[in-house]
């Protein structure tokens, strides 16, 4: 499972749902959260952030840059290649999922989110990527 200090981006459009997520994320001990609006104040803050960003829970669907663009940029970037990144959608569709795999995304979670399923992709998700506390 990811660590309590792990450095953890937020990117929705929705206040509202960042606002849950970041909740949510406190209620599991989770304290190290920023947030981005869209995929491109989200690369903003990949870049200027220190330390680093350890973990990325985007939206799918947002203006200027949604989060598969986000996820492209960043696998196609050195940094990021192994960042690891949970798709957060309302799409259930399976051509959305297989985009969103193929572009390397390292998990999905489908909305509305709750906090147990949320904590199940954290720990399925550091599972996958090799990731111990």
């Amino acid at each position: 499972m990811f660590g309590p200090d792990t450095r953890i981006l937020i990117v929705d459009d929705t206040s509202t749902m960042r606002i849950t997520m970041k909740n949510m994320l406190a209620s599991l001990g989770f304290k190290n959260v920023v947030e981005a609006v869209n995929g491109n104040n989200a690369w903003d803050a990949l870049n200027q952030n220190t330390p680093p960003i350890q973990l990325v829970l985007s939206d799918y669907k947002m203006p200027e840059c949604t989060g598969v663009e986000l996820l492209r940029k960043l696998r196609a970037d050195a940094r990021f290649v192994k960042l690891p990144f949970i798709l957060v959608t309302a799409e259930g569709e399976k051509t959305t999922l297989m985009e969103a795999i193929q572009a390397g995304a390292s998990n999905y979670i489908l909305k509305p989110v709750e906090a147990e399923t949320l904590k199940q992709k954290l720990e399925a998700t550091a599972e996958k990527m090799g990731i111990k506390t």
